[in-house]
């Protein structure tokens, strides 16, 4: 059967992947209902896909369980997909089996036929492992793979292929082809570093301009995240200003607006009303 919705909405299923505005967790992997030190998320992934967030940032790090350290290079006396962790910097402030925390994401769309999820992967693991760790997920058969200067399929399209995982690295990339570089050729960012509501910015960050694909980063750090900032930061009055904003300088709809505590403040309301909904 044919999903009646595409994302949530049937207005969007004739749109073009890069004319959707997706709303999108920041260090999604980093949360308090897990124990993680400085968490930028409330509730773990599982819970944010079920709460409506299509977009993850994810960071991911070698860690050492028979030191309970970070590693900067692949452990050879370690399976891969035991030494693949989400972690934010430090392992030892907040982790989880980058397999553990994938599956729940194979699982949301295992039993959501008529949604898509976008990763955007921080990674300081070779890409080789990461696709490891996503085909024992069992995700890489949802994997999308976009040829180079096409247009963006519908998101009906998407649906109807099943590939209805979209997959991006900040480095590396390319091989296999749906493991898509984020910042060469695809996505262009804004600054992410914002102490003030009067920092934030729509210059260019990474990626060029013209790229087909708008990621806005919106999150206050003093120096670190916490949800009164996130409150602050997620009111319909700051961020969907921001949208507005950005909207009109970049002349680009936002493709993914990342937030931190996704669960305070707006970040929905401001998602459909960029999205005309």
């Amino acid at each position: 059967m044919t999903p009646a919705t595409c994302n949530g909405a049937a207005e969007l299923c004739d749109r073009t992947y890069d004319k959707v505005v997706t709303p999108t967790a920041h260090n999604a992997m980093s949360n308090a209902d897990d124990g993680w030190s400085v968490p930028n998320q409330t509730h773990g992934m599982a819970r944010a896909l079920d709460d409506g967030i299509r977009g993850l940032l994810i960071d991911l790090h070698y860690y050492d369980t028979a030191t309970d350290r970070n590693s900067p290079d692949h452990i050879p006396e370690a399976t891969t997909v035991d030494q693949v962790y989400f972690c934010h910097t430090l392992c030892q402030l907040g982790k989880k089996r980058g397999l553990d925390g994938l599956c729940d994401i194979t699982s949301f769309l295992d039993t959501h036929p008529g949604e898509i999820v976008s990763i955007v992967f921080e990674t300081y693991v070779e890409d080789a492992d990461l696709v490891a760790v996503l085909e024992a997920a069992g995700l890489v058969e949802y994997a999308y793979t976009h040829p180079k200067g096409t247009p963006w399929p519908t998101l009906r399209e998407l649906i109807t292929s099943n590939k209805r995982l979209v997959v991006f690295v900040e480095t590396g990339g390319g091989d296999p082809p749906w493991l898509m570089p984020a910042f060469v050729g695809n996505i262009r960012d804004t600054p992410y570093t914002f102490e003030q509501e009067s920092d934030f910015s729509c210059k260019l960050n990474r990626g060029k301009s013209g790229d087909p694909l708008f990621l806005i980063n919106h999150w206050l750090a003093r120096p670190s995240a916490n949800i009164d900032l996130a409150r602050e930061a997620n009111a319909e009055a700051v961020l969907g200003k921001r949208v507005t904003d950005c909207t009109t300088e970049i002349a680009q709809t936002p493709t993914f607006v990342a937030v931190d505590f996704y669960d305070v403040g707006d970040l929905f309301t401001v998602v459909r009303k960029a999205n005309g909904l």
